[in-house]
């Protein structure tokens, strides 16, 4: 089992609750995209699945391991083996691209390799054949502050893939990405999942693109899940329902009619507004 979370709970320190009994599990190399309209729950249910947050209620197992029965070192160790792709990807404006990429595997070097890795890149191939996946590699050697919002995505995938992780989870992964750079990220993704055995999880605004590449979708409202179903299951009645707090589906959607819904996987890929 590469997850498994049991009556989940989570509340903000405002008071406001992000998720409610939640219970899931998927096992090595499953393929999950996570839907639902703002303010669900999907960014709070990576960051309990990547050891980042601890949830107020429930149990969680993560890579056959307890993350919160571990003592500090061997939580490192479980990190290290999770890999996030995050919305606005958190890294420091004036390191350079590779040293970025790099960073994916400080967690599994020893504390000299990582030092001697920042200061002197030990593995410029391997960070030049991530960033070739994702049509960035003539940034190498750039630095980050100079790269444009959806260049900087890409980084942050590219750094996972570098990674190698055992269960990679993805928040809104292509968000800042135009049509066909978002649609050959998630791609990659797929393709490192299948490549490794590693469990992808990815919280997406564009329904299509989960419908197209995720043989499992689970819908998300108000912390709670709404629906757990293949792909394939999926009408546009059930994401309606979903996106009824903001007056329906996301803009692309919108149109999609209930014998249209099963179009979409094969559909170009229509995005959300992108800035």
């Amino acid at each position: 089992m590469s997850f498994s979370i049991d009556a989940v709970g989570v509340v903000h320190p405002n008071g406001q609750r992000a998720l409610a009994g939640v219970s899931l599990a998927a096992h090595a190399g499953e393929r999950v995209a996570v839907i639902g309209p703002s303010g669900a729950g999907k960014t709070t249910l990576l960051r309990v699945l990547g050891a980042a947050l601890r949830p107020a209620e429930g149990q969680v197992r993560l890579l056959d391991a307890p993350p919160w029965q571990l003592d500090r070192a061997a939580l490192k160790r479980l990190r290290a083996r999770i890999g996030t792709v995050h919305q606005a990807p958190p890294i420091p404006p004036r390191l350079r691209v590779v040293t970025a990429v790099l960073s994916g595997r400080l967690g599994q070097w020893s504390a000299a390799r990582a030092i001697a890795s920042l200061l002197r890149p030990s593995d410029i191939a391997g960070a030049h054949e991530a960033l070739s996946r994702l049509a960035l590699e003539d940034r190498l050697f750039e630095r980050c502050d100079r790269l444009s919002g959806g260049q900087l995505q890409r980084v942050g995938v590219a750094r996972v893939l570098y990674q190698r992780p055992a269960l990679l989870l993805a928040d809104e992964p292509v968000s800042a990405l135009d049509p066909t750079l978002a649609d050959t990220t998630v791609r990659e993704l797929v393709a490192q999942s299948e490549a490794t055995g590693a469990t992808l999880v990815a919280s997406l605004h564009a329904v299509d693109l989960a419908l197209r590449w995720f043989p499992r979708v689970i819908g998300m409202r108000d912390g709670r899940v709404m629906f757990d179903r293949p792909a394939a299951e999926i009408d546009s009645a059930m994401l309606d329902t979903l996106y009824a707090s903001e007056g329906g589906l996301p803009a692309a959607h919108a149109a999609a009619q209930p014998s249209a819904v099963s179009a979409l996987h094969e559909a170009p890929f229509l995005p959300p507004d992108c800035p």
